[in-house]
Protein backbone atom coordinates (compact mmCIF):
# COMPACT_ATOMS: atom_id res chain seq x y z
CA UNK A 1 0.00 0.00 0.00
CA UNK A 2 1.82 3.08 -1.23
CA UNK A 3 1.68 6.35 0.66
CA UNK A 4 -0.40 9.23 -0.64
CA UNK A 5 1.34 12.54 -1.37
CA UNK A 6 -0.05 15.79 0.03
CA UNK A 7 -1.83 16.51 -3.26
CA UNK A 8 -3.10 12.97 -3.81
CA UNK A 9 -4.27 12.61 -0.21
CA UNK A 10 -5.99 15.98 -0.36
CA UNK A 11 -7.73 15.12 -3.64
CA UNK A 12 -8.97 11.78 -2.27
CA UNK A 13 -10.36 13.35 0.90
CA UNK A 14 -11.74 16.37 -0.95
CA UNK A 15 -13.62 14.25 -3.50
CA UNK A 16 -14.97 12.01 -0.76
CA UNK A 17 -15.99 14.98 1.35
CA UNK A 18 -17.56 16.69 -1.68
CA UNK A 19 -19.67 13.60 -2.42
CA UNK A 20 -20.60 13.33 1.26
CA UNK A 21 -21.51 17.04 1.48
CA UNK A 22 -23.56 16.89 -1.71
CA UNK A 23 -25.41 13.86 -0.36
CA UNK A 24 -25.89 15.70 2.91
CA UNK A 25 -27.31 18.72 1.09
CA UNK A 26 -29.53 16.48 -1.06
CA UNK A 27 -30.80 14.84 2.12
CA UNK A 28 -32.08 18.24 3.29
CA UNK A 29 -34.38 18.60 0.25
CA UNK A 30 -36.87 15.83 1.15
CA UNK A 31 -36.42 16.53 4.87
CA UNK A 32 -37.46 20.16 4.39
CA UNK A 33 -40.46 18.91 2.41
CA UNK A 34 -41.37 16.32 5.07
CA UNK A 35 -40.60 18.30 8.23
CA UNK A 36 -40.93 21.94 7.11
CA UNK A 37 -38.58 24.78 8.13
CA UNK A 38 -39.86 24.61 11.71
CA UNK A 39 -39.15 20.88 11.92
CA UNK A 40 -35.70 21.49 10.41
CA UNK A 41 -35.09 23.94 13.24
CA UNK A 42 -35.58 21.12 15.77
CA UNK A 43 -33.47 18.76 13.62
CA UNK A 44 -30.71 21.39 13.49
CA UNK A 45 -30.68 21.71 17.27
CA UNK A 46 -30.29 17.93 17.68
CA UNK A 47 -27.63 17.65 14.98
CA UNK A 48 -25.53 20.55 16.31
CA UNK A 49 -25.61 19.22 19.89
CA UNK A 50 -24.50 15.83 18.56
CA UNK A 51 -21.78 17.47 16.44
CA UNK A 52 -20.20 19.27 19.36
CA UNK A 53 -20.03 16.10 21.47
CA UNK A 54 -18.74 14.16 18.45
CA UNK A 55 -15.83 16.59 18.20
CA UNK A 56 -15.10 16.22 21.92
CA UNK A 57 -15.13 12.43 21.60
CA UNK A 58 -13.25 12.11 18.31
CA UNK A 59 -11.49 15.17 16.91
CA UNK A 60 -8.46 15.56 19.12
CA UNK A 61 -7.23 12.01 19.51
CA UNK A 62 -7.30 11.10 15.79
CA UNK A 63 -5.32 14.24 14.94
CA UNK A 64 -2.90 13.53 17.80
CA UNK A 65 -2.69 9.91 16.63
CA UNK A 66 -1.95 11.05 13.08
CA UNK A 67 0.85 13.30 14.32
CA UNK A 68 2.42 10.68 16.63
CA UNK A 69 2.22 7.84 14.10
CA UNK A 70 3.53 9.92 11.18
CA UNK A 71 6.52 11.04 13.26
CA UNK A 72 7.36 7.50 14.42
CA UNK A 73 6.84 6.01 10.98
CA UNK A 74 9.17 8.65 9.49
CA UNK A 75 11.79 7.70 12.10
CA UNK A 76 11.36 3.92 11.56
CA UNK A 77 9.65 3.18 14.92
CA UNK A 78 6.84 0.95 13.64
CA UNK A 79 6.38 -0.94 16.93
CA UNK A 80 5.80 2.30 18.85
CA UNK A 81 3.27 3.43 16.25
CA UNK A 82 1.34 0.14 16.57
CA UNK A 83 1.25 0.31 20.37
CA UNK A 84 0.02 3.91 20.33
CA UNK A 85 -2.78 2.89 17.94
CA UNK A 86 -3.96 0.03 20.18
CA UNK A 87 -4.06 2.30 23.21
CA UNK A 88 -6.10 4.87 21.29
CA UNK A 89 -8.64 2.21 20.25
CA UNK A 90 -9.32 1.31 23.88
CA UNK A 91 -9.86 4.95 24.71
CA UNK A 92 -12.31 5.28 21.80
CA UNK A 93 -14.47 2.45 23.07
CA UNK A 94 -14.72 3.99 26.55
CA UNK A 95 -15.32 7.52 25.19
CA UNK A 96 -18.18 6.25 23.01
CA UNK A 97 -20.08 4.80 25.95
CA UNK A 98 -19.54 7.90 28.11
CA UNK A 99 -20.58 10.39 25.43
CA UNK A 100 -23.68 8.42 24.45
CA UNK A 101 -24.88 8.32 28.06
CA UNK A 102 -24.13 11.99 28.56
CA UNK A 103 -26.05 13.09 25.47
CA UNK A 104 -29.06 10.90 26.24
CA UNK A 105 -29.32 12.11 29.84
CA UNK A 106 -28.81 15.81 29.10
CA UNK A 107 -31.21 16.00 26.14
CA UNK A 108 -34.33 17.24 28.01
CA UNK A 109 -32.48 19.93 29.94
CA UNK A 110 -30.76 21.36 26.88
CA UNK A 111 -33.84 21.24 24.63
CA UNK A 112 -36.17 22.92 27.16
CA UNK A 113 -33.97 25.21 29.23
CA UNK A 114 -31.31 26.30 26.73
CA UNK A 115 -32.64 26.00 23.16
CA UNK A 116 -36.28 26.76 24.09
CA UNK A 117 -37.52 23.91 21.83
CA UNK A 118 -38.91 20.87 23.73
CA UNK A 119 -39.66 19.16 20.39
CA UNK A 120 -35.95 18.51 19.84
CA UNK A 121 -35.60 16.28 22.97
CA UNK A 122 -36.53 13.05 21.19
CA UNK A 123 -34.37 13.93 18.17
CA UNK A 124 -31.31 14.48 20.40
CA UNK A 125 -31.84 11.12 22.10
CA UNK A 126 -32.36 9.37 18.75
CA UNK A 127 -28.94 10.41 17.44
CA UNK A 128 -27.07 9.65 20.69
CA UNK A 129 -26.23 5.97 19.87
CA UNK A 130 -24.11 7.13 16.91
CA UNK A 131 -21.53 8.25 19.46
CA UNK A 132 -20.93 4.62 20.43
CA UNK A 133 -19.13 3.91 17.15
CA UNK A 134 -17.83 7.24 15.91
CA UNK A 135 -14.89 7.50 18.36
CA UNK A 136 -13.64 4.14 17.05
CA UNK A 137 -14.17 5.25 13.44
CA UNK A 138 -12.27 8.47 14.10
CA UNK A 139 -9.35 6.63 15.75
CA UNK A 140 -9.04 4.36 12.74
CA UNK A 141 -9.21 7.34 10.38
CA UNK A 142 -6.46 9.02 12.39
CA UNK A 143 -4.29 5.90 12.09
CA UNK A 144 -4.72 5.70 8.31
CA UNK A 145 -4.10 9.45 8.09
CA UNK A 146 -0.85 9.07 10.04
CA UNK A 147 0.23 6.27 7.69
CA UNK A 148 -0.67 8.63 4.79
CA UNK A 149 -3.31 6.28 3.34
CA UNK A 150 -6.39 8.43 2.72
CA UNK A 151 -8.58 6.16 0.56
CA UNK A 152 -10.22 4.21 3.44
CA UNK A 153 -11.08 7.50 5.15
CA UNK A 154 -12.71 8.83 1.99
CA UNK A 155 -14.71 5.66 1.27
CA UNK A 156 -15.99 5.48 4.84
CA UNK A 157 -17.29 9.06 4.60
CA UNK A 158 -19.22 8.26 1.42
CA UNK A 159 -20.75 5.03 2.80
CA UNK A 160 -21.63 6.80 6.04
CA UNK A 161 -23.45 9.58 4.22
CA UNK A 162 -25.33 7.24 1.86
CA UNK A 163 -26.69 5.17 4.75
CA UNK A 164 -27.46 8.33 6.75
CA UNK A 165 -29.42 9.76 3.82
CA UNK A 166 -31.43 6.59 3.12
CA UNK A 167 -32.23 5.95 6.77
CA UNK A 168 -33.07 9.57 7.65
CA UNK A 169 -35.46 10.09 4.75
CA UNK A 170 -36.93 6.58 4.95
CA UNK A 171 -37.63 6.73 8.68
CA UNK A 172 -39.05 10.27 8.60
CA UNK A 173 -41.38 9.34 5.73
CA UNK A 174 -42.42 6.01 7.26
CA UNK A 175 -43.21 7.51 10.66
CA UNK A 176 -45.32 10.28 9.13
CA UNK A 177 -47.17 7.77 6.94
CA UNK A 178 -47.93 5.63 10.00
CA UNK A 179 -49.55 8.63 11.66
CA UNK A 180 -46.87 9.47 14.23
CA UNK A 181 -46.44 13.07 15.36
CA UNK A 182 -43.86 15.33 13.71
CA UNK A 183 -41.67 14.97 16.81
CA UNK A 184 -41.18 11.27 16.00
CA UNK A 185 -40.46 11.98 12.33
CA UNK A 186 -37.74 14.44 13.34
CA UNK A 187 -36.30 11.77 15.65
CA UNK A 188 -36.36 9.26 12.78
CA UNK A 189 -34.38 11.68 10.62
CA UNK A 190 -31.86 12.06 13.46
CA UNK A 191 -31.50 8.27 13.79
CA UNK A 192 -30.05 8.25 10.27
CA UNK A 193 -26.74 9.26 11.86
CA UNK A 194 -26.69 5.95 13.77
CA UNK A 195 -27.09 3.93 10.57
CA UNK A 196 -24.32 5.99 8.95
CA UNK A 197 -21.93 5.11 11.77
CA UNK A 198 -22.60 1.38 11.28
CA UNK A 199 -21.66 1.61 7.59
CA UNK A 200 -18.54 3.68 8.28
CA UNK A 201 -17.17 1.30 10.91
CA UNK A 202 -17.67 -1.66 8.54
CA UNK A 203 -15.56 0.06 5.86
CA UNK A 204 -12.80 0.96 8.34
CA UNK A 205 -12.62 -2.58 9.77
CA UNK A 206 -12.26 -4.02 6.26
CA UNK A 207 -9.47 -1.52 5.47
CA UNK A 208 -7.72 -2.31 8.76
CA UNK A 209 -7.65 -6.02 7.93
CA UNK A 210 -6.16 -5.26 4.50
CA UNK A 211 -3.47 -3.03 5.99
CA UNK A 212 -2.54 -5.66 8.57
CA UNK A 213 -2.04 -8.21 5.79
CA UNK A 214 0.03 -5.71 3.78
CA UNK A 215 2.23 -4.99 6.82
CA UNK A 216 2.73 -8.74 7.40
CA UNK A 217 3.72 -9.22 3.76
CA UNK A 218 6.21 -6.36 4.03
CA UNK A 219 7.77 -7.88 7.15
CA UNK A 220 8.13 -11.22 5.38
CA UNK A 221 9.78 -9.53 2.40
CA UNK A 222 12.29 -7.89 4.75
CA UNK A 223 12.75 -11.08 6.81
CA UNK A 224 11.66 -9.22 9.91
CA UNK A 225 10.05 -11.04 12.83
CA UNK A 226 6.60 -9.82 13.92
CA UNK A 227 7.93 -8.90 17.35
CA UNK A 228 11.04 -7.10 16.10
CA UNK A 229 11.55 -3.72 17.66
CA UNK A 230 8.90 -4.19 20.37
CA UNK A 231 7.96 -0.86 21.94
CA UNK A 232 8.80 -0.13 25.57
CA UNK A 233 6.21 2.65 25.81
CA UNK A 234 3.87 2.28 28.80
CA UNK A 235 0.16 3.04 28.58
CA UNK A 236 0.66 5.94 31.00
CA UNK A 237 3.30 7.45 28.71
CA UNK A 238 1.16 6.89 25.61
CA UNK A 239 -1.97 8.46 27.10
CA UNK A 240 0.13 11.32 28.44
CA UNK A 241 1.43 12.06 24.93
CA UNK A 242 -1.99 11.66 23.34
CA UNK A 243 -3.81 13.92 25.78
CA UNK A 244 -1.06 16.54 25.80
CA UNK A 245 -1.44 16.85 22.03
CA UNK A 246 -5.15 16.06 21.68
CA UNK A 247 -6.74 18.45 24.19
CA UNK A 248 -5.61 21.59 22.30
CA UNK A 249 -6.60 19.92 19.01
CA UNK A 250 -10.04 19.11 20.43
CA UNK A 251 -10.48 22.74 21.41
CA UNK A 252 -9.38 23.96 17.96
CA UNK A 253 -11.49 21.36 16.12
CA UNK A 254 -14.51 22.39 18.17
CA UNK A 255 -14.46 25.92 16.77
CA UNK A 256 -16.96 25.49 13.92
CA UNK A 257 -19.26 22.97 15.67
CA UNK A 258 -19.17 25.21 18.74
CA UNK A 259 -20.16 28.24 16.66
CA UNK A 260 -23.09 26.30 15.19
CA UNK A 261 -23.94 25.04 18.69
CA UNK A 262 -23.93 28.63 19.94
CA UNK A 263 -26.24 29.62 17.08
CA UNK A 264 -28.61 26.74 17.89
CA UNK A 265 -28.66 27.89 21.51
CA UNK A 266 -29.07 31.65 21.03
CA UNK A 267 -30.95 32.25 17.76
CA UNK A 268 -34.40 31.55 19.22
CA UNK A 269 -33.82 33.35 22.58
CA UNK A 270 -32.29 36.42 20.85
CA UNK A 271 -34.81 36.72 18.01
CA UNK A 272 -38.13 35.58 19.49
CA UNK A 273 -38.60 38.97 21.20
CA UNK A 274 -38.24 40.69 17.80
CA UNK A 275 -40.08 38.35 15.41
CA UNK A 276 -41.96 35.89 17.63
CA UNK A 277 -41.17 32.32 18.68
CA UNK A 278 -42.45 30.52 15.57
CA UNK A 279 -40.64 32.85 13.17
CA UNK A 280 -37.45 32.50 15.22
CA UNK A 281 -37.64 28.69 14.98
CA UNK A 282 -38.17 28.94 11.20
CA UNK A 283 -35.20 31.33 10.92
CA UNK A 284 -33.04 28.79 12.73
CA UNK A 285 -34.36 26.18 10.29
CA UNK A 286 -33.29 28.35 7.34
CA UNK A 287 -29.85 28.83 8.91
CA UNK A 288 -29.31 25.17 9.79
CA UNK A 289 -31.36 23.41 7.11
CA UNK A 290 -30.28 25.52 4.14
CA UNK A 291 -27.42 27.95 4.78
CA UNK A 292 -25.12 25.75 6.86
CA UNK A 293 -25.40 22.83 4.41
CA UNK A 294 -24.45 25.03 1.43
CA UNK A 295 -21.84 27.13 3.25
CA UNK A 296 -20.13 23.88 4.24
CA UNK A 297 -19.34 22.96 0.63
CA UNK A 298 -16.49 25.48 -0.01
CA UNK A 299 -14.60 24.34 3.09
CA UNK A 300 -14.44 20.73 1.91
CA UNK A 301 -11.02 21.12 0.31
CA UNK A 302 -9.70 23.02 3.33
CA UNK A 303 -10.77 20.22 5.67
CA UNK A 304 -9.24 17.59 3.38
CA UNK A 305 -6.09 19.67 3.05
CA UNK A 306 -5.93 20.07 6.83
CA UNK A 307 -6.14 16.31 7.33
CA UNK A 308 -3.46 15.66 4.71
CA UNK A 309 -1.05 18.40 5.77
CA UNK A 310 -0.71 17.47 9.46
CA UNK A 311 1.31 14.25 8.94
CA UNK A 312 3.33 15.83 6.10
CA UNK A 313 4.27 18.88 8.20
CA UNK A 314 4.90 16.71 11.28
CA UNK A 315 7.25 14.42 9.36
CA UNK A 316 9.21 17.35 7.86
CA UNK A 317 9.41 19.04 11.27
CA UNK A 318 10.64 15.82 12.90
CA UNK A 319 13.39 15.56 10.25
CA UNK A 320 14.21 19.28 10.69
CA UNK A 321 13.79 19.74 6.93
CA UNK A 322 13.25 23.51 6.79
CA UNK A 323 13.04 23.81 3.00
CA UNK A 324 10.38 21.10 2.80
CA UNK A 325 8.53 22.70 5.70
CA UNK A 326 8.51 26.09 3.96
CA UNK A 327 7.44 24.56 0.64
CA UNK A 328 4.57 22.51 2.08
CA UNK A 329 3.32 25.41 4.23
CA UNK A 330 3.27 27.78 1.26
CA UNK A 331 1.60 25.18 -0.99
CA UNK A 332 -1.09 24.34 1.57
CA UNK A 333 -2.06 27.97 2.16
CA UNK A 334 -1.95 28.75 -1.57
CA UNK A 335 -4.20 25.79 -2.37
CA UNK A 336 -6.66 26.67 0.38
CA UNK A 337 -7.09 30.25 -0.86
CA UNK A 338 -7.13 29.71 -4.62
CA UNK A 339 -9.38 26.64 -4.61
CA UNK A 340 -11.70 27.65 -1.77
CA UNK A 341 -12.47 31.11 -3.14
CA UNK A 342 -14.10 30.03 -6.46
CA UNK A 343 -16.50 27.72 -4.64
CA UNK A 344 -17.52 30.56 -2.33
CA UNK A 345 -18.06 32.91 -5.28
CA UNK A 346 -20.00 30.36 -7.36
CA UNK A 347 -22.41 29.52 -4.53
CA UNK A 348 -22.95 33.20 -3.72
CA UNK A 349 -23.60 34.11 -7.36
CA UNK A 350 -26.07 31.24 -7.88
CA UNK A 351 -27.53 31.24 -4.33
CA UNK A 352 -31.07 32.18 -5.34
CA UNK A 353 -31.32 29.54 -8.05
CA UNK A 354 -29.69 26.86 -5.87
CA UNK A 355 -32.14 27.66 -3.09
CA UNK A 356 -35.16 27.43 -5.41
CA UNK A 357 -33.92 24.20 -7.01
CA UNK A 358 -33.17 22.47 -3.71
CA UNK A 359 -35.93 23.76 -1.46
CA UNK A 360 -38.66 25.04 -3.79
CA UNK A 361 -38.48 28.75 -2.90
CA UNK A 362 -35.95 31.52 -2.30
CA UNK A 363 -36.56 31.95 1.44
CA UNK A 364 -33.25 32.49 3.25
CA UNK A 365 -31.19 33.28 0.13
CA UNK A 366 -29.57 36.28 1.79
CA UNK A 367 -28.71 34.14 4.83
CA UNK A 368 -27.04 31.60 2.51
CA UNK A 369 -24.96 34.32 0.79
CA UNK A 370 -23.76 35.98 4.00
CA UNK A 371 -22.86 32.71 5.73
CA UNK A 372 -21.09 31.37 2.61
CA UNK A 373 -18.96 34.53 2.37
CA UNK A 374 -17.78 33.93 5.94
CA UNK A 375 -16.59 30.46 4.87
CA UNK A 376 -13.61 32.01 3.05
CA UNK A 377 -12.09 33.07 6.36
CA UNK A 378 -12.92 29.69 7.85
CA UNK A 379 -10.95 28.02 5.05
CA UNK A 380 -7.72 29.90 5.81
CA UNK A 381 -8.29 29.54 9.56
CA UNK A 382 -8.68 25.78 9.22
CA UNK A 383 -5.58 25.31 7.05
CA UNK A 384 -3.26 27.58 9.04
CA UNK A 385 -4.42 25.96 12.28
CA UNK A 386 -3.66 22.51 10.90
CA UNK A 387 -0.13 23.61 10.00
CA UNK A 388 0.38 24.87 13.55
CA UNK A 389 -0.82 21.46 14.77
CA UNK A 390 1.82 19.78 12.63
CA UNK A 391 4.44 22.07 14.16
CA UNK A 392 3.26 21.15 17.65
CA UNK A 393 2.27 24.73 18.54
CA UNK A 394 -0.81 23.66 20.49
CA UNK A 395 -1.03 26.20 23.32
CA UNK A 396 -1.44 29.11 20.94
CA UNK A 397 -4.29 27.34 19.16
CA UNK A 398 -6.19 27.11 22.46
CA UNK A 399 -5.68 30.82 23.09
CA UNK A 400 -6.80 31.74 19.58
CA UNK A 401 -9.97 29.65 19.89
CA UNK A 402 -10.82 31.37 23.18
CA UNK A 403 -10.33 34.77 21.55
CA UNK A 404 -12.45 33.78 18.52
CA UNK A 405 -15.33 32.40 20.59
CA UNK A 406 -15.30 35.52 22.77
CA UNK A 407 -15.61 37.61 19.61
CA UNK A 408 -18.46 35.38 18.38
CA UNK A 409 -20.44 35.67 21.63
CA UNK A 410 -19.87 39.39 22.08
CA UNK A 411 -20.68 40.09 18.44
CA UNK A 412 -23.88 38.03 18.52
CA UNK A 413 -25.32 39.76 21.57
CA UNK A 414 -24.26 43.22 20.35
CA UNK A 415 -25.35 42.88 16.71
CA UNK A 416 -28.48 40.71 16.93
CA UNK A 417 -30.68 43.51 18.40
CA UNK A 418 -29.74 45.71 15.42
CA UNK A 419 -29.41 43.29 12.50
CA UNK A 420 -31.23 40.14 13.65
CA UNK A 421 -29.96 36.89 12.13
CA UNK A 422 -27.47 38.81 9.94
CA UNK A 423 -25.82 40.23 13.06
CA UNK A 424 -25.38 36.69 14.39
CA UNK A 425 -23.84 35.57 11.07
CA UNK A 426 -21.60 38.66 10.94
CA UNK A 427 -20.24 37.74 14.37
CA UNK A 428 -19.30 34.32 12.93
CA UNK A 429 -17.31 36.02 10.17
CA UNK A 430 -15.56 38.25 12.73
CA UNK A 431 -14.63 35.16 14.74
CA UNK A 432 -13.01 33.50 11.71
CA UNK A 433 -11.21 36.71 10.70
CA UNK A 434 -9.68 37.20 14.15
CA UNK A 435 -8.61 33.55 14.44
CA UNK A 436 -7.11 33.56 10.93
CA UNK A 437 -4.99 36.61 11.71
CA UNK A 438 -3.82 35.08 14.99
CA UNK A 439 -2.88 31.79 13.28
CA UNK A 440 -0.93 33.46 10.47
CA UNK A 441 0.95 35.74 12.87
CA UNK A 442 2.04 32.74 14.97
CA UNK A 443 2.95 30.73 11.87
CA UNK A 444 5.19 33.47 10.46
CA UNK A 445 7.30 33.32 13.62
CA UNK A 446 8.16 29.68 12.85
CA UNK A 447 8.11 29.34 9.04
CA UNK A 448 9.26 31.83 6.42
CA UNK A 449 6.43 31.15 3.96
CA UNK A 450 5.17 33.28 1.05
CA UNK A 451 1.71 33.23 -0.55
CA UNK A 452 1.02 35.39 -3.66
CA UNK A 453 3.17 38.30 -2.41
CA UNK A 454 1.99 41.54 -4.02
CA UNK A 455 -0.74 39.86 -6.09
CA UNK A 456 -3.51 39.96 -3.47
CA UNK A 457 -5.00 43.04 -5.14
CA UNK A 458 -5.30 41.21 -8.44
CA UNK A 459 -6.92 38.25 -6.69
CA UNK A 460 -9.51 40.64 -5.19
CA UNK A 461 -10.23 42.11 -8.64
CA UNK A 462 -10.51 38.58 -10.05
CA UNK A 463 -13.04 37.66 -7.34
CA UNK A 464 -15.16 40.77 -7.95
CA UNK A 465 -15.23 40.35 -11.74
CA UNK A 466 -16.04 36.63 -11.53
CA UNK A 467 -18.85 37.26 -9.05
CA UNK A 468 -20.29 40.07 -11.16
CA UNK A 469 -20.28 37.79 -14.21
CA UNK A 470 -22.06 35.00 -12.32
CA UNK A 471 -24.65 37.31 -10.76
CA UNK A 472 -25.30 38.95 -14.16
CA UNK A 473 -25.93 35.58 -15.80
CA UNK A 474 -28.16 34.49 -12.90
CA UNK A 475 -30.33 37.62 -13.14
CA UNK A 476 -30.65 37.35 -16.92
CA UNK A 477 -31.75 33.72 -16.79
CA UNK A 478 -33.97 33.98 -13.71
CA UNK A 479 -36.90 35.38 -15.71
CA UNK A 480 -36.98 32.22 -17.86
CA UNK A 481 -37.06 29.70 -15.00
CA UNK A 482 -40.80 29.14 -15.38
CA UNK A 483 -40.56 28.11 -19.03
CA UNK A 484 -39.01 24.74 -18.10
CA UNK A 485 -40.68 24.40 -14.72
CA UNK A 486 -39.50 26.32 -11.70
CA UNK A 487 -37.10 23.72 -10.32
CA UNK A 488 -35.65 22.56 -13.64
CA UNK A 489 -35.17 26.17 -14.73
CA UNK A 490 -33.54 27.00 -11.40
CA UNK A 491 -31.21 24.00 -11.72
CA UNK A 492 -30.07 25.08 -15.18
CA UNK A 493 -29.70 28.67 -14.02
CA UNK A 494 -27.59 27.61 -11.03
CA UNK A 495 -25.38 25.40 -13.22
CA UNK A 496 -24.85 28.06 -15.91
CA UNK A 497 -24.26 30.99 -13.55
CA UNK A 498 -21.99 28.90 -11.32
CA UNK A 499 -19.96 27.70 -14.31
CA UNK A 500 -19.73 31.28 -15.62
CA UNK A 501 -18.32 32.38 -12.27
CA UNK A 502 -15.77 29.57 -12.23
CA UNK A 503 -14.73 30.10 -15.87
CA UNK A 504 -14.09 33.83 -15.41
CA UNK A 505 -12.27 33.17 -12.14
CA UNK A 506 -9.86 30.57 -13.53
CA UNK A 507 -9.30 32.56 -16.73
CA UNK A 508 -8.27 35.66 -14.77
CA UNK A 509 -6.35 33.52 -12.28
CA UNK A 510 -4.25 32.01 -15.07
CA UNK A 511 -3.76 35.36 -16.82
CA UNK A 512 -3.02 37.72 -13.93
CA UNK A 513 -2.54 35.93 -10.61
CA UNK A 514 -0.95 32.47 -10.65
CA UNK A 515 2.60 31.80 -11.85
CA UNK A 516 3.69 28.69 -13.73
CA UNK A 517 5.78 27.35 -10.84
CA UNK A 518 2.88 27.86 -8.44
CA UNK A 519 0.51 25.92 -10.71
CA UNK A 520 2.64 22.84 -9.99
CA UNK A 521 1.21 22.82 -6.44
CA UNK A 522 -2.29 22.11 -7.77
CA UNK A 523 -3.80 18.69 -8.56
CA UNK A 524 -2.80 17.54 -12.06
CA UNK A 525 -6.18 18.13 -13.81
CA UNK A 526 -6.22 21.70 -12.47
CA UNK A 527 -2.60 22.19 -13.56
CA UNK A 528 -3.57 21.29 -17.12
CA UNK A 529 -6.55 23.64 -17.04
CA UNK A 530 -4.48 26.57 -15.76
CA UNK A 531 -1.70 25.99 -18.28
CA UNK A 532 -4.23 25.78 -21.11
CA UNK A 533 -5.61 29.18 -20.09
CA UNK A 534 -2.08 30.57 -19.87
CA UNK A 535 -1.13 29.33 -23.34
CA UNK A 536 -4.24 30.84 -24.93
CA UNK A 537 -3.78 34.29 -23.46
CA UNK A 538 -1.12 36.84 -24.16
CA UNK A 539 -0.98 38.15 -20.58
CA UNK A 540 1.95 37.21 -18.40
CA UNK A 541 0.89 35.35 -15.22
CA UNK A 542 1.47 37.37 -12.09
CA UNK A 543 2.11 40.64 -13.88
CA UNK A 544 0.80 43.83 -12.30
Amino acid sequence: MTKDSLIKGTVILALAALIARVLGAVQRIPLVYLLGDSGMGSYTIAFNVYSILLVVATAGIPSALSKLISERTALGRAAEAARIYRAAVWFALVAGVVMTGLLYAAAPFYAVRVAHDPTSTLAIRAIAPALLLFPLIAIMRGYFQGRQHMLPNGLSQIVEQILRLVAAIGLAYALLEMGYAAEWAIAGASFGGVMGSVGAVAVMLYAAVRMRRADAAERRALNAAPGAGVSSLTLRHIYGMIFRISIPIVIFSMTVPLIYFIDSSIVIPLLEGQIGHEQAVETLGLLGGRAQSLAGIPIILAIALSQSVVPVISAAYARKDESELRRQTSNALLLSVLTGLPMVLAICAAARSINIFMFGNDAGTAIIVVLTLSAMFQIVMQTSGAILMGLGDMKKLVLFVAIGIAVKLAGSFLLAPWFGIYGIIASTALCFIVMTQCNLSALRRKVNFTVLGSRWGMLAVTALVATAAGVGVEWLLHAYNGLLGVRIGAALNAAISGCATLAVYFLLLAMRVIRAEEAAAFPRPLQKLLRRFQRRTSGTPGRG
